[in-house]
């Protein structure tokens, strides 16, 4: 009987020590990938460094990953945008021109969603760059940003030299883009000349990119608010 009552007692009270240990001194480890591994020039090999606060089941050595790359733009206000306004923030880019009349105002629909639930929370930033910039002028970036109620500082919509921007999208920020007039010059609708992509990028306040999200998808859109409060999160921890 007496040993029948000791396993009662450890099959009760054993669990309730463990959730409450758990409660007062567990922490949630929230992790999310990084991409866009820097490489070797030299060898082609991925770069790595020395992680001097390694745990004893991690590695002696980190990756390195690339960063985006300084930059100045202007922005819809006709101000200059410079990268440094982003520097410990938390940023979701997009990729857009004021003629589209495809996907652009669907991807900035869904952005306006994401930045309205961070509304008031000045750790998160949006920047919206042009792949038609010789059209996309300070005035017509303003009438665009207007439709969207967007206020400068918060989401800036960025123009500037095309031979500045187009290797920034490409080589900065890892996504597709291409000017179709540059091999058709038969080619005269905006929206058959600008092929770019739909994709949001998301970027920690080192600068590494976290994540990438098809910015015309509610649910992928969705994973990125999701995936905004965990990056969130793993700053606090």
């Amino acid at each position: 009987m007496i040993k029948k009552v000791g396993i009662l007692v450890l099959v009760l009270i054993v669990p309730t020590f463990i959730y409450l240990g758990l409660k007062l001194n567990g922490k949630n480890h929230y992790q999310l990938p990084r991409f866009i591994p820097a490489i070797d020039s030299a060898s082609g090999e991925i770069l790595m460094r020395e992680n001097p606060d390694r745990k004893w089941n991690e590695p002696e050595k980190d990756t390195v990953f690339q960063t985006i790359p300084e930059f100045a733009l202007i922005n819809q206000k006709g101000q200059k945008f410079d990268s440094k306004n982003l520097k410990g923030k938390i940023f979701v880019a997009s990729f857009f021109f004021t003629r589209c009349g495809t996907i652009c105002p669907k991807i900035s629909f869904q952005l306006a969603r994401v930045r309205d639930a961070f509304i008031s929370d000045e750790e998160i930033k949006f920047i919206s760059m042009s792949v038609d910039p010789k059209f996309d002028q300070v005035d017509k970036l303003a009438d665009y940003a207007n439709r969207f109620e967007a206020k400068s500082g918060q989401w800036d919509f960025l123009t500037g030299e095309k031979k500045y921007i187009y290797p920034l999208i490409l080589k900065g920020f890892h996504v597709p883009l291409a000017d179709a007039s540059e091999y058709d010059q038969a080619i005269k609708n905006p929206d058959e000349t600008f092929i770019h992509s739909e994709r949001l990028v998301l970027v920690d306040k080192e600068g590494v990119i976290r994540g990438f999200y098809v910015g015309t998808d509610p649910k992928d859109v969705d994973r990125l608010l999701m995936e905004i409060k965990v990056l969130k999160s793993i700053y606090q921890q």
